[in-house]
């Protein structure tokens, strides 16, 4: 009989789960810290290397600990032929998620030694971990649009040699620092459900690679990791921007879900999104392509007129994926790689709280309050 004491929290809404050390969120007054950091801080300092190295070891590095960190990286990001062949199997038949997260279940093979289960050994795997997913996303795109797989450079930045392997030229400088700052933006945002389907999974022990895995998965639906790319897609579909206040209304009206906008946690301007928005206005000023510009006018548009129908007055307010899909497109990253994308930026998160958790760990075993009946009789099937 089901206990009528028992409370409910669905979604685990308000339940903590662990200390932590790595990310602290502020949702009523829009903050976000990575390792007591403010965000906006690290977006306009810093780079996704450092922030890498600040969230695996727990503080900023010194330039030689930067210089090594770096080239270990660089080192990793070479792929083995047998994930190519994955690569070229699959894309075109799976979503380029669940292609990213086949390759990502493959690479267990090729590790020197899997029962070294060492704090060393495991931090290796993050550092290839970190280093190999943007590999393995830029060729799933290169194969898409039916391109040879390019090597990895040993002398481009971690964002700038991926926009390299996807779209086959090295990046000019804002394209490099505008996909950078993506980077660091997603590298981290506490116990998400990407974070905790990782921890979870780790919780028993499992493998860095195997807790990745559960982490890439639960990325793939629309309420997390797709939510930019259902975004974007809204903005296609309003096509011109004089439809903008129309569409919005109209959605509105019929109680449709506008994508990109509201958070579990912030109930206040998602800080993320604030610095994007900075950069989408000043991408708008410089950009040549007609696509492009509609796009970003389309965003901006609907922002103003979003905030005026519901952020103010109802706390629903643009969070970082409403404006992502714009800004992933003015670098030719196509909508279909936006969450892998996500997955390639927040493994060092993953891996940094799984080891975090791994330091007291404890098997997650939630409980299940019953509300069917007992003790029922069994009947025979040539009786019922």
């Amino acid at each position: 009989m089901a206990d009528n004491n028992v409370t409910i929290s669905k979604g685990l809404e308000g339940i903590y789960i662990a200390n932590t050390t790595l990310c602290q969120i502020d949702g009523a007054h829009g903050k976000l810290w990575y390792r007591g950091y403010p965000i906006e801080t690290l977006a306009d300092k810093s780079n996704y290397e450092e922030v890498a190295y600040l969230l695996l070891y727990g503080n900023l590095p010194k330039k030689k600990d930067l210089e090594t960190f770096r080239k270990k990286l660089i080192s990793e990001r070479e792929v083995p032929e047998s994930i190519a062949d994955i690569i070229r199997t699959f894309t075109g038949r799976m979503h380029p998620n669940d292609v990213l997260r086949t390759c990502v279940s493959a690479l267990p093979a090729f590790d020197v030694d899997m029962n070294d289960k060492s704090v060393e050994a495991n931090l290796e795997r993050a550092i290839k971990l970190t280093a190999k997913l943007p590999t393995i996303v830029a060729m799933i795109g290169r194969y898409k649009r039916g391109k040879p797989f390019l090597a990895p450079s040993s002398t481009l930045s971690h964002a700038a040699n991926f926009l390299y392997m996807l779209n086959g030229v090295e990046p000019d400088s804002e394209s490099a620092k505008l996909m950078d700052l993506m980077f660091m933006l997603h590298a981290e945002h506490g116990s998400n459900a990407s974070t905790f389907s990782t921890l979870v999974t780790g919780s028993t022990l499992a493998d860095v690679y195997a807790s990745v895995v559960a982490g890439i998965s639960t990325l793939r639906g629309p309420l997390h990791g797709g939510a930019d790319e259902a975004a974007l897609n809204m903005m296609r579909a309003i096509g011109n921007p004089e439809n903008t206040e129309t569409y919005i209304e109209d959605a509105l009206a019929g109680k449709q879900r506008i994508m990109g906008f509201g958070h579990r946690v912030y109930k206040a301007y998602d800080p993320r999104a604030k610095i994007v928005y900075n950069y989408l206005k000043t991408f708008m000023t410089k950009t040549t392509d007609p696509t492009i510009e509609r796009l970003l006018e389309i965003a901006l548009r609907s922002e103003k007129l979003m905030e005026e129908k519901l952020s103010k007055t109802k706390g629903i307010w643009p969070n970082i994926d409403f404006f992502s899909g714009p800004l992933y497109t003015a670098v030719n990253i196509p909508s279909d790689l936006f969450t892998p994308v996500f997955a390639a930026a927040r493994v060092v998160g993953w891996t940094a709280h799984l080891f975090e958790y791994w330091q007291n760990n404890r098997l997650f075993r939630p409980l299940d309050n019953y509300t069917g009946k007992l003790d029922i009789e069994y009947v025979p099937i040539d009786k019922r």
